[in-house]
């Protein structure tokens, strides 16, 4: 080999070294959709990001995003490569990128719930089948693009009155979050909505619902929601093995602290198939092609 070939080929091999090391170092994004208070997600997920910086050994950030639709795009467009999502947000997002996979979700997003509450004026008890008696009331979904909050209330509306919730309700509103679902049903500006579950529960405990004014009324036969999905495309721009290391280091998340920021009592293995039935769902009500 000649002196100048040899000069080529180590000049090759450090450039390769160099440029594998600065896309290691990159910086691994995440987010999460808004479905509660924006400052209290930014608490919440920041410490993930901290979390997930020391497991990976990749520096790690959390960007906020202003609703579900953002955070999808953020996906879609590579400003993130790790999303925490609902179920339709999930699949809408992993269709959007080819390859990109569901790897933890929640112990409790197996089987999630959406509670529907009202406002105490209306006088109505839980009871365990779909309350038809709230047929001309107002109604408040929580995001459009939420699964516990609007794909599965629609769906079971549907199901029930054989209409749209425009045809059914007074007023039918979307309140943005869950938080300001139950805020708004609480001050009586929509006598009946739906809520996610877990944030109900989470309210409650901290003292933000006044049982005397809102309650629950009916809860959803249960179906698969939150994720943290991948895009397709982690390896390549991190390095062989690097979704494997993701999901592993989700899977051994075991401080309670960074658990309860969810709130989730562990994470456990997801796949893309576990969310078919929510794309089932979205798709014969004509929220997914």
């Amino acid at each position: 080999m000649t002196w100048l070939k040899r000069t080529f080929v180590l000049s090759a091999v450090v450039t390769a070294g160099l440029f594998s090391a600065t896309a290691m170092a990159e910086t691994f994004v995440f987010t999460a959709i808004p479905d509660q208070d924006e400052s209290n997600l930014r608490t919440r997920f920041e410490k993930i990001a901290t979390y997930l910086s020391k497991s990976l050994g990749v520096e790690t950030k959390y960007i906020p995003v202003k609703s579900y639709a953002a955070a999808v795009t953020a996906f879609r467009n590579n400003q993130v490569q790790l999303a925490w999502f609902g179920g339709l947000s999930g699949v809408r997002a992993r269709g959007l990128v080819p390859g990109s996979r569901a790897i933890a979700q929640g112990a409790e997003d197996v089987a999630f719930e959406t509670y529907f509450i009202a406002h105490a004026s209306l006088g109505l008890k839980e009871q365990k089948s779909f309350p038809t008696s709230i047929k001309g009331a107002t109604f408040t979904f929580g995001s459009k693009g939420s699964t516990s909050g609007r794909l599965m209330p629609e769906f079971h509306i549907r199901k029930s009155f054989g209409k749209s919730p425009q045809s059914v309700f007074d007023r039918v509103g979307f309140s943005g979050d869950h938080s300001r679902t139950i805020a708004l049903v609480q001050s009586g500006s929509y006598k009946v909505g739906a809520v996610n579950f877990k944030v109900w529960e989470r309210e409650l405990k901290e003292g933000k619902i006044d049982v005397s004014k809102v309650n629950i009324i009916w809860r959803t036969p249960p179906y698969p929601d939150y994720q943290w999905s991948i895009r397709g495309d982690a390896d390549k721009n991190f390095g062989a093995g690097f979704t494997d290391k993701v999901r592993n280091s989700l899977l051994s998340m075991t401080d309670k602290d960074l658990l309860a920021a969810f709130p989730r009592s562990a994470f456990i293995p997801a796949t893309n198939a576990d969310y078919k039935p929510i794309h089932d769902v979205a798709k014969s009500i004509g929220l997914i092609d």
